[in-house]
C-alpha cells in the first residue's frame, strides 16, 4: 500500500471510530419486513424522504405483499398509490419489472449478492448495496446522496459517480467494516454535514475533515 493510500485509510478508520461512537443505532430508516420490502422501499426511495415513503408503504404492501402480487398489479392503482413519492410512472415501471423478473427468472426469490441484485429492472447498485447489506451480511458499501456528500468533504473519495465513489471506499474500508461504514456516514450526513449548512461548529470529526467550506 502506498504512503497516501495508507494515510488516508488510517484517517477513514479514525473517522470510523468516532462515528461508531457517535451513531451506535444507525440503521436503514426505511420500514420493512423482508428483503423484497426492502428492495421496493429503496426504490421508491430515489428523490424522495424516507418519511414519505415510509407513509405509503403499509398500504402498498398490504396489497402486493410479494414480488407475484406485484408484478400483477394493475399499473394505474400501482401508480396512484405511490404517487407522493414522485416520479411515479417510472417507479411503478421498476417496481413491476423487478418483481416480474423475480417470479419469472428467480422462482419469486430475491438473490442474495449485489451484482445480482442490481441486474434487476430499475435496480441499480445502490439499491443492491443497500438490500445486499441490512438484509444478507454481505459487505456493502451503500453511496446514497448522504455518503456520497460526506465522503467527499472528508477527501476520503474524489468521484461524482456512486459506482466509482463505492470503489475507491471499497479500496481502504475493509469488508467486514464497509456495511457499518455506510450507515453511521449516512446518519452524520443526515444529521450533522448537512448539505445547505454543515453543523461544523459541533461535528465530531471536524478536526480530521479538510473540507475548505467549514461554517463557523
Amino acid at each position: 500500500m502506498n504512503s497516501l493510500k495508507e494515510e488516508k485509510q488510517k484517517r477513514a478508520y479514525k473517522i470510523f471510530e468516532i462515528l461508531r461512537e457517535e451513531y451506535p443505532d444507525a440503521r436503514p430508516l426505511l420500514n420493512y419486513s423482508s428483503p423484497f420490502e426492502l428492495l421496493i422501499a429503496t426504490i421508491l426511495a430515489a428523490q424522495c424522504t424516507d418519511e414519505r415513503v415510509n407513509g405509503i408503504t403499509p398500504k402498498l404492501f398490504q396489497r402486493f405483499p410479494d414480488a407475484r402480487s406485484m408484478a400483477l398489479a394493475d399499473t394505474q392503482e400501482l401508480e396512484q398509490i405511490i404517487r407522493p413519492t414522485g416520479f411515479f410512472k417510472n417507479k411503478a415501471k421498476s417496481l413491476k419489472g423487478a418483481s416480474a423478473y423475480i417470479v419469472e427468472n428467480l422462482n419469486g426469490t430475491l438473490p442474495e449478492t449485489v451484482d445480482e441484485i442490481a441486474m434487476l429492472p430499475g435496480v441499480g447498485r445502490k439499491t443492491a448495496n443497500v438490500v445486499a447489506g441490512n438484509c444478507f451480511g454481505i459487505p456493502a458499501i451503500m453511496v446514497d446522496t448522504h455518503v456520497k456528500r460526506v465522503t467527499q468533504r472528508l477527501g476520503l473519495s474524489t468521484a461524482k459517480d456512486p459506482d466509482t465513489i463505492e470503489l475507491q471506499l471499497k479500496e481502504i474500508i475493509s469488508e467486514k467494516d464497509q456495511t457499518q461504514f455506510s450507515k453511521v456516514v449516512n446518519f452524520h450526513g443526515r444529521y450533522v454535514c448537512q448539505a445547505k449548512k454543515p453543523l461544523c461548529a459541533g461535528c465530531k470529526i471536524s478536526p480530521l475533515c479538510p473540507y475548505p467550506e467549514k461554517t463557523a
